[in-house]
């Protein structure tokens, strides 16, 4: 049994907060200098411009790239073999949101209730997932979510019998009415199966995966495809101005679900995908 200290998590968390909302992954990046070269359309291609040098500013000085450095969510893989040592591991998770958010000097973007909204002053508690896999280490994936990304997704429970035309249906109608209000390009995270409350965590994992990658699916890989080709077709455009690029990637993740249903959700996520990855 390997252990690992509460304080270790502490300190990597707060590290990956900050850094999370400070440096786009690279994947990102070369997404959106590749995205402008593909753009036709001046404004369109303008707005491509001050979102890379916006990058590049945000590196230079340490600052963060979006005003709303978002709720932390963190998804935790646990070694069934790793112990942790010196406290709890979820607590151990929100002190270091909270430690990574006060020294990043972040927006705190989380109220104490829905209706009472009293901002809890400390950006926690955090949204945790966890997983147990094989192993003795333990990874961390920090990914702060804006609220107007948030805001636009969504979740259908189609009838099995409107199979993928619905499906499709249900992720081009969404982009067009709510897409544009997630500052695109977008990155489309769908999640297909599961249940009511499993179908959302799909989609959201989709959201981590690296932009480029495809599914290991191969009918699901030429479904993101065809997804991504149809909603670049509808001029929704860079921040909804019009344009040939829409989204960057469309990520499709499934699981087996009951014979009556056929959940779909869909996380929209803007450009500034922010992810952030330790392993212990």
């Amino acid at each position: 049994m390997r252990e690992i200290s509460a304080q270790k998590i502490i300190e990597t968390v707060s590290e990956l907060c900050i850094k999370a909302n400070v440096f786009l992954p690279d994947d990102v990046s070369k997404s959106l200098e590749t995205s402008a070269l593909n753009e036709k359309k001046e404004t369109a291609l303008g707005i491509f411009r001050e979102i890379i040098e916006n990058i590049k500013i945000a590196k230079n000085s340490g600052e963060a790239l979006c005003q709303d450095t978002g709720i932390a969510e963190i998804f935790l893989k646990i070694g069934q073999d790793v112990h942790i040592t010196g406290g709890n591991i979820i607590d151990a998770v929100n002190k270091g949101v909270y430690e990574g958010y006060k020294k990043g000097f972040l927006r705190k973007s989380v109220v104490n209730d829905p209706l009472e909204r009293k901002n809890t002053g400390s950006n926690t508690p955090a949204v945790v997932y966890t997983e147990i896999v094989p192993g003795e280490k333990l990874e961390i994936i920090v990914l702060p979510k804006g609220g107007g990304s948030e805001n636009a997704s969504t979740l259908e429970m189609l009838a099995p019998l409107e199979g993928w035309e619905g499906i499709k249906k249900f992720v081009i109608e969404s982009v067009k009415t709510k897409g544009i209000k997630s500052c695109p390009p977008l990155i489309v995270g769908v999640g297909i199966g599961g249940s009511f409350s499993s179908a959302p965590m799909l989609s959201k994992k989709a959201l981590l995966r690296e932009i480029g990658s495809v599914s290991k699916n191969d009918f699901y890989a030429k479904k993101e495809q065809e997804l991504l080709n149809a909603i670049n077709e509808t001029n929704v455009g860079p921040m909804g101005l019009g344009g040939n690029v829409t989204a960057m990637a469309v990520h499709i993740e499934t699981a087996p679900c009951h014979i009556a249903s056929m959940p779909v959700a869909i996380s929209m996520q803007c450009h500034s995908c922010r992810r952030m990855t330790a392993t212990l």
